[in-house]
């Protein structure tokens, strides 16, 4: 039985984090539920303070439904040690296309990303391996690969 899932992320700033991952992914700002002009309205309704409230964009989803649904949770703390878990953005196009275009591909993506807010960290290449990827931060420090 496959199990639907939502990706979580803690964050200092939902708004900004939603709109960066939104246009990173192609994906959209999930709409309120049905009966509800905004999520503030709907978590209103159920019952969370108002102090709570008014996070702006915090969830996204993908518009063609194959990935999961990314809320961003504000949270108290900072970021302060390496992501135990971080997505890798396939922009190079897989293993059949030439080393040197997917390299061109990748470098395109990590331009369009670091406009977007992003951080480029490393180049992830070793001479004789068949891979090229670039090791990223996005405007929090969360990582992220573009591969």
């Amino acid at each position: 039985m496959t199990v639907r899932y939502q990706l979580v992320i803690d964050c200092a700033n939902a708004d900004l984090l939603a709109r960066f991952w939104a246009a990173a992914l192609g994906y959209e700002f999930a709409p309120a539920p049905e009966g509800f002009a905004s999520w503030d309205d709907y978590w209103r309704e159920v019952g969370v303070p108002e102090e709570e409230l008014g996070a702006g964009e915090d969830r996204i989803v993908d518009p063609s439904g194959g990935g999961p649904r990314i809320w961003f949770q504000v949270v108290p703390e900072r970021k302060t040690i390496k992501n135990r878990l971080h997505l890798d953005i396939h922009a190079g196009g897989g293993r059949e296309v030439p080393l040197a275009t997917r390299r061109e591909r990748v470098d395109a993506e990590v331009r369009r990303l670091t406009e977007l807010g992003a951080t480029a960290v490393r180049v992830l290449q070793q001479e004789g391996l068949d891979h090229y990827a670039v090791a990223m931060r996005d405007p929090e420090g969360n990582e992220f690969d573009v591969n």
